[in-house]
């Protein structure tokens, strides 16, 4: 309880001053009591640099050291003191939060540039030519060490679901037993290590005072959307003839099994895209992901995109026609989709701020045969261009929202209303009349005969 009461006051003092889109937590941990026992206090606000945390690192560490790095897609400090109370006695983070109590040397960094974690595994190499050993699942009954050299260990964690607050919690709590058991593991092997608990990029923006001041008013509960590069499909040249962009891709198989496949797809891209095909009427978006799950070893998602003229409007158009899902490469097990109207000019880049299975989305994709009702797909900020691309960039985009959309119709009904009853006050305001006599007080008053 003390650590969670610290971690939400470190995490309160630096949300009003900090801006956090450059910076991730970093939790620390080693087998050795000496570990920065001479490290500074941390002030509220500070930023740990790369100069001082690399300095943290190589302080009182044994010879040959061993750096053992939990690596996370996305993780802020809010992460610790949301998750770890949210639910009561079901604590997500339970193992973290013991080992950092009962570990000889801890140390709680709460804002470090994220460069400095992503250039740790360089800065190491050059430093002391450290032996690197990039790992999803460590066997640590098979760990062979280069005893010449120090090593770092990486661990790639799953990756967080953001969209579902449930899915999320459920996955920092696997990604939790498995710091517990890697942990426990190393320390009845015998080795004498230093642990590091850290994301590739943080999960949640808090701006600073001054930023509010000058965007205006907000709300304060609204996340910032994390950005990623378009994924570019070259097709074995050097020009594009793909490009696809999205904030978040989700994939549900039987109602059950959620795939989140935006960071594999758009922020360390190892999705395989060869067999995409490209040509001047007809173009294929082809996605390969290699998984790990039990009845799932491999999905192919495939975006089909025509070019055709239409004399109607006397120049082509481009088309997104369909959407195919195919697992364990059993083609005849595929689920297909049919879009609604996800077209643009065939200049153009077609956008949409949701696309998926629901109905409430801004392009529905609609199932076409039987598998299909088993998936389900969410794409948000969807973008996608398959013809005419230039300068490796996308073209002006087509939005997918109407004219009249759902906001301008509550604007007009709104504004019908009020004219009604400002009308409607104004013909009342006109009908008043006044009286055709006024008692006068210089003359005798006015006398209303009560007999019949």
């Amino acid at each position: 309880m003390q650590l969670l009461s610290w971690l939400l006051l470190l995490f309160c003092i630096c949300a009003s001053g900090v801006n956090s889109l450059s910076h991730v937590p970093v939790l620390l941990w080693s087998t050795e009591s000496s570990a920065w026992s001479l490290a500074p206090i941390v002030n509220a606000g500070h930023i740990t640099s790369g100069h001082e945390f690399y300095k943290l690192l190589e302080e009182d560490a044994p010879k040959p050291k061993l750096i053992v790095m939990f690596l996370q897609d996305t993780l802020s400090i809010d992460d610790f003191t949301y998750y770890s109370t949210v639910y009561g006695n079901e604590n997500p983070l339970q193992n973290v939060q013991h080992i950092l109590d009962t570990s000889p040397s801890s140390l709680i960094l709460p804002s470090v540039d994220k460069k400095t974690v992503d250039n740790l595994p360089n800065y190491l190499k050059k430093q002391d030519d450290w032996n690197i050993v990039d790992v999803d699942h460590l066997n640590v009954s098979s760990l062979e060490m280069n005893k010449d050299k120090p090593n770092l260990i990486i661990i790639r964690l799953q990756s967080i679901p953001r969209s579902n607050e449930k899915s999320a919690a459920k996955v920092f709590g696997e990604n939790d037993k498995h710091i517990g058991r890697i942990t426990r593991k190393l320390k009845n092997h015998g080795f004498h290590f230093t642990a590091i608990y850290t994301g590739v990029k943080p999960s949640k923006v808090v701006k600073s005072f001054d930023m509010v001041y000058k965007t205006g008013r907000e709300l304060l509960a609204t996340d910032s959307i994390v950005s990623y590069t378009p994924l570019n499909v070259t097709n074995g040249s050097d020009v594009s003839c793909i490009l696809i962009y999205a904030t978040q891709f989700i994939i549900t198989v039987n109602k059950s099994l959620e795939l989140d496949l935006t960071n594999i797809t758009f922020e360390v891209p190892s999705v395989d895209t060869s067999s995409s095909e490209c040509s001047a009427s007809n173009t294929t978006l082809s996605l390969v992901y290699s998984l790990s799950e039990k009845d799932l070893s491999s999905l192919e998602i495939r975006f089909f995109m025509t070019n055709m003229f239409y004399t109607g409007s006397a120049r082509n158009w481009f088309k997104l026609e369909s959407v195919m899902l195919i697992p364990n490469k059993d083609i005849l097990r595929n689920a297909t989709f049919s879009t609604s109207y996800a077209s643009a000019p065939a200049e153009y880049s077609y956008h949409c701020q949701q696309v998926g299975t629901s109905s409430m989305y801004g392009e529905r994709l609609i199932p076409t045969n039987t598998e299909a009702n088993n998936w389900e797909i969410f794409i948000s900020e969807f973008q996608i261009q398959g013809f005419n691309i230039e300068n490796n960039i996308f073209s002006y985009a087509s939005d997918c929202t109407t004219f009249f959309t759902p906001a301008i119709w509550m604007g007009l009904v709104s504004t019908i209303i009020l004219l009604w009853i400002l009308s409607y006050g104004i013909f009342m305001i006109m009908q008043l009349t006044t009286n055709d006599k006024f008692d006068d007080p210089k003359s005798q008053p006015l006398s209303v005969p009560q007999g019949e």
